[in-house]
């Protein structure tokens, strides 16, 4: 199994995870149609796109550089998996659903561009997971670029697919809550099995 597939499976359960870029997409869509939770989408990937640019060019190539960086970035990266697995638990067991604002902002694009740039769990997978994947004796340009386009196409995917799910959904309270403990649950078995064997690698 490649490093790129790895890196799929290790991302996945993270972008399929509940978070401000997903939360505004849904908002944007449930808020009016499948166009704006695109535009939002697009919006959002924009600004994964400057963190690609900026872990691809410069950051990717120092921590690359130094083993000693490389590693405490690599154990934080799996101290933040574990977090987040725990509170996917957490969320698992309660009884709170989550709730979605139908509110749209009049333009999805600039506003989701901000919220992504601004996202503090995507600077840690471009600064804390992506690196992880990448290898001294490698290009650490061209590999962290295609890191960030497998992160970034397995946004686009999930994103329009949950926006499409959105625009058909009459009750826009929040999605099923008994489906969601069950998604949350998956999730976090997933992101714990990657941060076991982020520490084992």
């Amino acid at each position: 199994m490649s490093d790129f597939t790895l890196f799929a499976l290790t991302i996945i359960p993270l972008v399929l995870t509940p978070g401000p870029d997903m939360l505004f997409v849904l908002s944007q869509a449930m808020g009016k149609d499948f166009k704006s939770g695109m535009m939002a989408t697009f919006g959002v990937c924009s600004g994964y796109l400057v963190h690609s640019v900026l872990v691809a060019l410069g950051i990717s190539a120092i921590i690359v550089s130094y083993p000693m960086l490389f590693n405490a970035i690599r154990f934080f990266g799996v101290a933040y998996l574990v977090y987040l697995s725990i509170q996917l638990f957490r969320s698992a067991f309660q009884s709170k659903g989550i709730r979605l604002s139908a509110a749209q902002t009049h333009n999805p694009i600039r506003k989701g561009f901000v919220t992504s740039l601004l996202n503090p769990k995507v600077m840690l997978i471009y600064f804390a997971i992506l690196p992880q994947f990448m290898h001294s004796k490698g290009n650490p340009v061209v590999e962290g670029l295609l890191l960030s386009l497998i992160f970034i196409s397995s946004c686009i995917i999930v994103y329009l697919v949950l926006s499409f799910i959105a625009v058909k959904v009459t009750e826009k309270a929040g999605f099923d809550q008994r489906k969601q403990k069950w998604v949350d649950a998956t999730s976090a078995s997933m992101i714990m099995l990657a941060a076991t064997w982020l520490m084992a690698h």
